[in-house]
């Protein structure tokens, strides 16, 4: 049974991600910092006949993410799927206008570092079998300029290069690394292209046809097509 990984699970995509990997006969480790909500997701997840487990750790502390991973190959044997998408932050959506060291380097941190931690951890024993997905799930500012997204747009673009420079290198030794940037507001049970079960479609038709590289979701989607709430905070 293959395992998939999903950092920074919680009721929205890393459900939907769970139930459409697990309907695929995968078993699911579910990472994030709060023990209660992952606790309920495994709960659910029970009653559509998906085997997981959850791993409290938080995205900003190296040491529990590496304790996760570890715990996660200690109960499972390997990793073969990582999908990243946490949505870390002390400070909230900040104007370009209103950046600070302090609130850029938080985005920074939670975004960049745990991608690296979590990839370092993953990452020997996928060379070692030669194959392994790496899966990054970020907001449209990880490519486009959105001022108001000051400091996570250069976090995510941050991540991007990171991202784009692991698919460089990893392509030609059987490691898949996708990136999808996704241009929408999630609403579950709409059907339609951001409700998060279609959106896990998306990814498991990604992971499954191997389809490599970055690309934006919807298709063609850039920010002057986004229908944006009337209110999001520019402090």
């Amino acid at each position: 049974m293959k395992t998939l990984v999903i950092i920074g699970a919680g009721k929205g995509l890393g459900l939907s991600l769970a139930k459409r990997f697990g309907k695929e006969g995968f078993q699911i480790a579910l990472v994030s910092r709060n023990s209660e909500n992952l606790r309920e997701l495994v709960k659910e997840l029970k009653g559509t006949n998906v085997t997981s487990s959850f791993f409290a750790a938080d995205i900003y502390k190296k040491e529990q993410i590496e304790k996760a991973i570890a715990d996660i190959k200690h109960q499972y044997g390997q990793i073969d799927v990582v999908e990243f998408s946490p949505t870390p932050g002390n400070y909230p959506p900040t104007s370009v206008l209103y950046l600070t060291p302090e609130n850029a380097r938080d985005m920074f941190d939670g975004y960049v570092a745990g991608a690296i931690t979590t990839v370092n951890a993953v990452l020997p024993d996928m060379l070692n079998r030669q194959e392994g997905s790496l899966l990054f799930t970020t907001g449209l500012s990880a490519i486009y300029p959105i001022p108001m997204m000051g400091n996570i747009g250069i976090a995510l673009s941050g991540l991007r290069n990171y991202v784009a420079n692991l698919h460089a290198v990893l392509k030609p030794k059987g490691i898949h690394v996708a990136h999808r940037s996704l241009g929408l507001f999630m609403e579950a049970g709409t059907g339609a292209v951001n409700d998060p079960d279609v959106i896990a479609d998306m990814w498991f038709n990604v992971y499954a046809g191997k389809k490599d590289g970055e690309d934006v979701y919807p298709e063609g989607v850039t920010p002057a097509t986004i229908v944006w709430p009337q209110k999001i905070s520019a402090r």
